[in-house]
């Protein structure tokens, strides 16, 4: 959820998605991350985030801070935000388009499982790329 009104200082973004709707189009990848090897759904089945601060950083781009709640662990996040455009849909809808990006790490949020491979590297990495794109509505 979004919520902007007219002075960007009260706007907040907050979501909530539950761990076991992991979806890969691999069922047996989809299990494992959400075991207790990753995201462990039986006792952290929702990852959180609230915003504490969306600052302007140009006309079309926003710092977004905020709490993330994942694997039992908040820590805070910084998320940025750019506006792909403003318009109306054919039903008359005013609408923003944004995507989102931002960085994790794993090992921050306690998700340490991971195995050597036979050329040292290891499995998984630790850092964790987020990208989201999202098209909001305007709500009277």
């Amino acid at each position: 959820t979004l919520e902007i009104g007219d002075d960007l200082s009260t706007a907040r973004a907050h979501g909530t998605v539950k761990a076991a709707s992991v979806n890969t189009s691999e069922p047996q990848r989809d299990g494992h991350l959400t075991s207790a090897d990753f995201f462990d759904a039986e006792n952290y089945p929702e990852l959180t985030f609230e915003s504490t601060k969306i600052e302007v950083v140009d006309e079309d781009t926003f710092r977004i801070v905020g709490n993330l709640t994942l694997h039992g662990v908040t820590k805070e996040l910084v998320l940025t935000a750019e506006v792909g455009g403003i318009d109306t849909d054919p039903y008359g809808n005013e609408k923003v388009g944004l995507e989102v990006t931002g960085q994790l790490s794993r090992g921050d949020y306690d998700m340490k499982f991971n195995q050597a491979l036979g050329s040292g590297n290891m499995l998984v990495g630790d850092k964790v790329k987020l990208a989201l794109d999202i098209s909001a509505a305007k709500q009277a």
